[in-house]
């Protein structure tokens, strides 16, 4: 349970630093958003940019399985190597925006589901 404690605290820490990032062009906020008991985060812009609305996730990861699942990442470092700086094991962390056949060449986590165990 500790592992999982921690890997929270990092997601979570990770995506505040993005969240303080003013994006520098239209009226537009980042909001983040933070399921710990479905272990879903998220980091989402909203806003308009002069007439257009403007939405979009920036960031959303997911925990399941004892690893941490990058669904979507738009960052320039990528959330994965911020995490593995915070001492994350590459193991650990899939790069779920990978189709299942290219995560083995990642040299990240390939998932339960490639392994043939699917999660339940």
């Amino acid at each position: 349970m500790a592992k999982l404690d921690d890997y929270r605290f990092y997601v979570q820490q990770v995506l505040e630093r993005y969240g303080q990032l003013k994006p520098a062009y239209g009226d537009l906020e980042r909001q983040l958003l933070f399921d710990p008991t479905r272990d879903h985060y998220q980091l989402v812009t909203v806003g308009w940019q002069q007439q257009q609305r403007v939405y979009g996730c920036v960031v959303h990861v997911d925990i399941k399985d004892g690893q941490i699942w990058i669904q979507h990442d738009t960052t320039e470092t990528g959330v994965a190597n911020d995490l593995v700086a915070l001492g994350v094991p590459k193991a650990d962390i899939v790069l779920a925006f990978h189709a299942p056949y290219k995560r083995p060449h990642t040299g990240f986590g390939v998932g339960k589901e490639q392994l043939g165990q699917h999660a339940a």
